[in-house]
This record gives structure tokens, sequence and C-alpha cells, in this order.
């Protein structure tokens, strides 16, 4: 893809003086807009948790759980 350059040209423009100067009582001349997009951005790649990090919490939910029913069951007997 080609640069364009979004200034207008000094040579071509009404109203200027040399230097690029505004005589008093004449407007500038406006801005162009961007003629080009910026850079695409990538796609987010994480989609949500791995799998190793979700059974990793299982298990320890598990562990947990199987301590309170002991607890409990040793209370009980």
């Amino acid at each position: 893809m080609k640069y364009v350059n979004p200034d207008p040209e000094p040579d071509r423009t009404p109203g200027l003086e040399p230097g690029g100067g505004v005589p008093p009582g004449e407007t500038p001349p406006a801005e162009s807009s961007m003629p080009q997009a910026g850079p695409r951005e990538p796609e987010a790649t994480a989609r949500g948790w791995a799998q190793a990090p979700l059974i990793v919490i299982l298990v320890l939910v598990l562990v947990v759980a199987a301590g309170f029913l002991a607890y409990a069951l040793g209370l009980i007997l």
C-alpha cells in the first residue's frame, strides 16, 4: 500500500503566502482526514480458562470437601 501524505501541497494551496503563512482575513486550509486506517490489531487468543488450572482447582475442592466429610464423620462416630 502506498503512503499518501494528508497535508496539502503549499504550492497549489490558495491563500498561502510564501513560507506557509496566511494573510489577515484568509481562512487557513482545513486538515484532511487520514486516508488509510491504522494497522490491524491481532485477535485475542485467550478464550477462557485452560484445562489444567480447572482440573487443579477441582481436585483442591474435592480434597477440602473430603476433609470436611471426614471431620463430620469423626464427630458422629
